[in-house]
């Protein structure tokens, strides 16, 4: 319960509210285009500062979250190309895959930490060990990981083609900002849905190799 109101709020913070403001309020007689842009891009910045200071730790894919805010604010700002909005919007997820890829290369894994947070891992380990697949179990999470790391790539992709499609005007006008709440407004139907589709096949695709791998019914791989 806890976590889909956090989910909606999430949504209603980086999405709705910059979205509205971007729509209807970055006109001459609101707010105008640079205050307009200020306050939309203050609602995703300040979420995102709050959310890491109440999680107590250095989340880099947060960081790197608030990081890219904050360069489409630049953009406007500094009145630069539009050219560039495309070029952030594809640079942000292909960092963030780039990340997760190398990660699993090192002790910190971000796909192993993720599911360990999830995962009956004691439970796992041992079955693990009793079976004897403990190469094979750690082989899949690695496959996983660059999947999932090759997901975020498909997300650059679709986000460099939606913003080059949608945000052509000059920045520092209200068509710059319209388009800028356009293109927030379809990453979702156009960008998040078919990300979440992928998202959900690796999470089938490891929850059923381990299951298989250690003899576990799906609910006992649960915390």
């Amino acid at each position: 319960m806890a976590e889909g109101k956090a989910v909606l709020i999430s949504l209603l913070i980086n999405i709705v509210i910059p979205v509205i403001i971007l729509l209807r309020f970055s006109g001459p007689t609101y707010l105008g285009p640079l205050y307009g842009l200020l306050l939309a891009i203050a609602f995703p910045i300040g979420y995102g500062i709050y959310d890491l200071a109440a999680a107590g730790n250095v989340n880099l894919l947060s960081i790197i979250g608030i990081i890219g805010v904050g360069l489409t604010g630049s953009i406007g700002i500094l009145h630069l190309d539009p050219e560039l909005v495309a070029i952030k919007e594809a640079g942000v997820p292909l960092t963030i895959g780039l990340i997760i890829i190398i990660s699993e290369k090192t002790r910190f894994s971000i796909v192993r930490k993720l599911f360990e947070k999830v995962l009956a891992m004691e439970k796992i380990t041992a079955a693990l060990h009793h079976q004897g697949t403990r190469d094979a179990f750690d082989r899949r999470f690695s496959h996983a990981s660059y999947f999932f790391g090759a997901s975020f790539f498909l997300s650059a992709a679709l986000n460099y083609m939606l913003a080059k499609i949608i945000v052509v005007s000059p920045p520092g006008t209200v068509a710059f900002n319209n388009e800028l709440g356009y293109m927030t407004a379809l990453s979702f139907p156009v960008i998040a849905l078919p990300m979440i589709a992928v998202l959900g096949l690796i999470f089938w695709y490891l929850l059923n190799g381990i299951k298989e791998e250690t003899g576990l019914e799906f609910e006992a791989l649960f915390r």
